[in-house]
């Protein structure tokens, strides 16, 4: 602002004369009196302006916000203090104590045995340079396989998160790994081909119990195990030993059909002439028992008349040997020839003529 001195001190002036100045009264302020009031006022509002800026930056430091998907830890000269939930929070300046923010909510990932990696907050240094290294891992019967896989989780414990270990992303990867060859070696190279859902769920608790133990506050969403297959010099190799392997497999299916096939028929078979011998020994020992009751009973009859039973027996037996016979020549008994002479060779002649029509 700029002032205007000569007009102030023709009104100085003014303001003597018009009060008389006399000895007694009081005398009027003095120009450089009004400076010096001047000059102080302008210190004074400085202050004020920095008195404003301070509290605004105090002001700025003890209020904060917290996200929905976050929760803040606060920290009272370096030391854990207390968690407080997404909203509008308050704490004390800087330098007192320190909020940090933790997203418990968005799921991270982090790929293994991979050439490209798209985990949230990742970076090129923490992927195998060959994109193999760590997916190569021994089997259970001595092969080698490529068994890449994709860990997805999430931060579910704040404090454990930040204070417990160092370096929580390393732990994860190292402990990831040693779980997978674990997992791996336990099994054979065409279950861990074959496989991958039980070996993914089998990783995945094992994996979470590691975890747990190291308190690094990190939870397991989902393990997912990518195309397994063999390093790829030796492919070729593999797929001519699967290809024989599922000759031979197949080779044991079709002799196990068959074997499936024939075996119940030969039991079958066999069980029917089981039964048949069984029958027959049955029928010939109740047949047998019969005629021994039959002739028990005949020899009874023959006992008690023995002329009666002899003839009854005799013309039974003509009842059952004269009906099978052909030609039946009855001679009397009052025949007074020396020889009776039968004509045979007529009747022969006549049955020779005929089959010869």
């Amino acid at each position: 602002m700029n002032w205007d001195w000569e007009k102030l001190r023709e009104n100085q002036k003014k303001y003597e004369q018009k009060q008389g100045g006399g000895p007694g009264m009081p005398s009027p302020p003095q120009m450089d009196e009004l400076l010096k009031k001047f000059k102080g006022f302008k210190f004074s509002g400085i202050f004020f302006m920095g008195i404003l800026i301070l509290g605004v930056v105090i002001s700025v430091s003890t209020v904060f916000t917290i996200g929905r998907s976050e929760v803040g830890v606060i920290q009272r000269f370096g030391k854990y203090n207390r968690l407080v939930q997404p909203g509008l929070n308050f704490k004390m300046p800087a330098g007192i104590e320190k909020v940090t923010k933790v997203n418990v909510r968005q799921v991270e990932t982090e790929e293994f045995g991979l050439k490209t990696y798209n985990g949230v907050g990742s970076d090129p240094s923490s992927v195998d340079p060959s994109g193999q290294d760590s997916s190569l891992m021994l089997t259970g019967d001595l092969n080698v396989a490529v068994v890449p896989w994709i860990i997805q989780y999430r931060r579910s414990d704040p404090r454990e998160y930040l204070f417990n270990v160092k370096d929580v992303r390393s732990l994860l990867r190292h402990m990831s790994e040693a779980t997978m060859r674990m997992i791996v070696g336990d099994r054979s190279i065409n279950e861990v081909i074959s496989s991958r859902a039980e070996i993914a769920s089998a990783a995945k608790e094992m994996f979470q119990q590691e975890m747990d133990n190291a308190k690094a506050g990190i939870s397991i969403v989902n393990i997912e195990m990518k195309k397994t297959n063999v390093p790829e010099p030796v492919q070729a190799s593999f797929n001519q030993v699967n290809q024989a392997i599922q000759e031979k497999e197949q080779t044991i299916y079709k002799a196990r059909e068959e074997y499936n096939k024939a075996i119940p028929l030969a039991r079958g078979e066999a069980k029917r002439v089981i039964k048949d011998a069984e029958g027959y020994a049955i029928d010939r020992v109740n047949r047998a028992q019969g005629d021994a009751v039959k002739f028990k009973a005949i020899y009874d009859e023959y006992v008690q008349a023995k002329d009666v039973t002899r003839k009854r027996m005799y013309l039974e037996a003509m009842l059952e040997v004269l009906p099978k016979l052909e030609n039946k020549y009855i001679i009397d008994s009052d025949q007074k020839n020396l020889l009776p002479f039968v004509n045979m060779g007529a009747k022969l002649s006549d049955q020779t003529l005929r089959k010869g029509d």
